[in-house]
């Protein structure tokens, strides 16, 4: 496995346990909450985790078919269910971390469209990986704000561990 791939994967795991810890904390009436109408709900948050991670590692890497609607990620205010939700996140975490699994330098190496710019598959890896941690993040400060609770992730880390893992 590529080392790029085994850091992505590393941090797609870490973001989707935060992510459950999350959703397992919020109540389904929240799920489409907006604390104000600038802002997105946590629906919305992972609606367009699913899109990006979609448009460009299944679609633009792997080959898949694009049917994204950016837009319509963000102007829902209702719709699926947090386990709806949640299922089909893993679904498309799991397949791309399938792909991450196989890909191969060539693949890493090749220049592909997406959004208005040509990426290579590196770029592209570190394009999903960065933006999935950005957009967990803004789910746990959401989390955060609704239940006023202190998530630890990393209690009991040393000082060491924190620094290590990144934290």
């Amino acid at each position: 496995m590529q080392p790029i791939a085994i850091t992505c994967i590393s941090y797609f795991n870490e973001n989707m346990h935060k992510i459950r810890s999350c959703l397992a904390l919020v109540e389904e009436s929240e799920i489409w909450l907006r604390p104000h109408p600038n802002a997105n709900a946590l629906g919305n948050q992972l609606m367009h985790l699913m899109g990006n991670i979609r448009q460009y590692v299944l679609s633009a890497m792997a080959g898949e078919p694009d049917f994204r609607n950016r837009s319509g990620e963000f102007s829902a205010t209702e719709g699926a269910s947090k386990q709806q939700l949640l299922n089909a996140l893993e679904e498309t975490v799991e397949a791309a971390v399938n792909y991450m699994q196989r890909v191969d330098e060539p693949a890493l190496q090749k220049l592909t469209y997406v959004q208005g710019k040509d990426h290579s598959g590196m770029e592209i890896l570190i394009h999903v990986t960065q933006h999935f941690s950005y957009h967990t993040g803004q789910i746990v400060f959401w989390t955060k704000q609704l239940r006023g609770v202190d998530m630890a992730f990393y209690r009991g880390l040393t000082l060491d561990e924190r620094v290590n893992s990144g934290t």
